[in-house]
């Protein structure tokens, strides 16, 4: 199949209307999710690997857990990447949770007791806004829930109405 010279401006103009722009953009960007969600996989692997070859070495109980801690993370980042190529959008009640797992593994590997108070406490404010959030997400969830019911019962009460008056004109 030729593309004759006179139907390019055609094909560019097909390429390029608003709607046929916005899929194709969204096609490479499902791409370069797919890419870092294949990447990402390679490096659990990995670091799961070193995981098991670490505890056959010694057991330091502060790196086990370090390394379990990261590849939650990595498990977490890598469902986030899966929830927005279903979904099309980011889900903010799991960046959250892996925002607070990520702080509690710095705490971890850097020990309580050695973290200055000022950074404790700066820490403490952080992982109080992320569970506020956590707790607004889940109320903003519950709202959304309740204005969708009333107005599918309101679409249903409508169509009763409208049925009902037609029965009493009949």
């Amino acid at each position: 199949m030729e593309i004759e010279i006179n139907d390019r401006p055609n094909l560019w103009r097909k390429w390029f209307k608003k709607e046929q722009l916005v899929q194709n953009l969204e096609v490479v960007q499902n791409l370069i999710v797919v890419t870092l969600a294949i990447g990402l996989f390679l490096v659990m692997a990995i670091r799961l690997v070193d995981l098991f070859q670490s505890l056959l070495i010694s057991i330091d109980f502060q790196s086990v857990t370090s390394d379990i801690l990261f590849i939650l993370i990595l498990v977490e980042i890598f469902r986030l990447l899966m929830i927005y190529l279903q979904e099309q959008r980011i889900s903010v009640g799991v960046a959250v949770e892996v925002s607070i797992v990520s702080v509690l593994r710095e705490v971890i590997i850097r020990g309580a007791l050695e973290i200055p108070w000022q950074q404790i406490l700066a820490i403490c404010a952080f992982l109080l806004v992320l569970g506020s959030l956590l707790l607004i997400r889940v109320w903003m969830a519950q709202a959304y829930f309740e204005i969708d019911t009333t107005k599918k019962q309101g679409v249903i009460d409508e169509r009763e109405f409208k049925e009902k008056e037609q029965f009493i004109e009949i």
